[in-house]
């Protein structure tokens, strides 16, 4: 699947130390990098052609964000509420969200590569050309996504809540789980491996015989 990699103007960019982020504000050509950004409260700011690198944001709340030509590179943004974003030609490297709140935003697009997003919430999030790989998204929730165009290659989904999300053409067959949290009639058409045919047999109720 092609996903358009962020268009970056690096020649025009700028090392930039920000200790709050405003509401209705455009960062430009910036490059935010190696600094922490506790207890921020900001809403409608935009980001284009901006490099996050090592940079922390905590215990914030940044609602309707639009990220367009952006990378974020080493950074951590666990239990930050960033609620109805939207992320066109993103990529999170190597980044943590654990329990970040991604919940009715719009993606498309999008890399999470090396990520760790266990507890992360994308429910309700429409994704397009979508790719999540070599990540951990454990205790996720993936429930009432509209999709088109998604992969997920090699990533821990184990626990993770699919309710309400159909799951047609999604190839699930070298991610690891031991469960997940489904309508069985939304797995119809999903790609799986022989071995996690098992489990989702268990799910059904069903015993396999040996």
């Amino acid at each position: 699947m092609k996903i358009d990699n962020p268009k970056m103007q690096e020649q025009w960019m700028k090392s930039e130390t920000i200790e709050v982020l405003e509401s209705k504000v455009e960062y430009r050509n910036q490059l935010i990098e190696s600094m922490s950004l506790d207890h921020q409260e900001a809403a409608k700011a935009s980001f284009e052609n901006v490099i996050f690198r090592n940079v922390i944001i905590s215990d914030s709340t940044l609602e309707n964000f639009e990220f367009t030509d952006v990378i974020f590179e080493n950074c951590d943004f666990s239990n930050v509420q960033l609620p109805e974003a939207f992320m066109h030609r993103v990529l999170w490297k190597n980044c943590k969200m654990v329990g970040t709140d991604f919940s009715n935003s719009r993606l498309q697009n999008v890399r999470f590569i090396e990520c760790v997003g266990d507890y992360s919430n994308f429910r309700f999030a429409h994704l397009k050309q979508v790719s999540f790989a070599e990540s951990s998204f454990i205790h996720s929730d993936f429930a009432y996504l509209a999709m088109q165009k998604i992969v997920m290659d090699n990533c821990n989904i184990d626990q993770a809540s699919m309710m309400g999300t159909k799951m047609k053409d999604m190839d699930l067959s070298n991610c690891h789980f031991d469960s997940l949290v489904l309508n069985m009639e939304d797995l119809s058409g999903c790609i799986i491996s022989p071995y996690q045919a098992a489990t989702f047999v268990g799910l059904m109720g069903m015993i396999i015989k040996s």
